[in-house]
């Protein structure tokens, strides 16, 4: 499916998404053209989805992360889909991920301070339909955060 040049773009791009594309075509030794039609071939397959800025939450104030692990009363069988659809609606929530074993949720939550986590845990998060228990996480460090792949 890729070939030695399609891995030499998408190295390059995961190393560094915003470059201009005349930069990535020499970096890869391509025509310009032909590295276009690259990577709009790989869009087309699905192997790029697009690109995307990645905001830095700290740098706008909020300065409080926790990841809430959430198990679900799953006695009604619409709680899945009733507390997604209600956590979507939290401003504050940056991620829902869903999970097979104990743990049925993690929602990423964002605040300005500890003061802003108890109002936005309290008011928002605990009138979340359908919640058995809920285990709270303080982020303290990213050790790694990136998601490059070995092509």
């Amino acid at each position: 499916m890729l070939d030695d040049r399609d891995r030499r773009l998408l190295r390059r791009l995961q190393a560094d998404p915003g470059q201009p594309m005349a930069e990535l075509a020499e970096a890869v030794r391509l025509p310009l053209a032909t590295c276009y039609a690259r990577l709009e071939r790989l869009q087309a397959q699905g192997v790029l989805k697009g690109q995307r800025m990645e905001i830095a939450w700290a740098a706008l104030g909020y300065s409080v992360q926790v990841s809430l692990r959430i198990t679900l009363d799953k006695t009604d069988p619409r709680a899945f889909d009733e507390f997604i659809a209600a956590a979507r609606e939290v401003p504050e929530v940056t991620e829902i991920q869903t999970f097979l074993g104990r743990v049925d949720t993690r929602l990423a939550v964002i605040a300005r301070g500890m003061a802003h986590y108890q109002e936005v845990y309290r008011d928002r998060i605990l009138t979340l339909p359908h919640i058995a228990d809920i285990e709270a996480l303080m982020h303290v460090a990213s050790i790694k955060n990136h998601e490059t792949l070995p092509i």
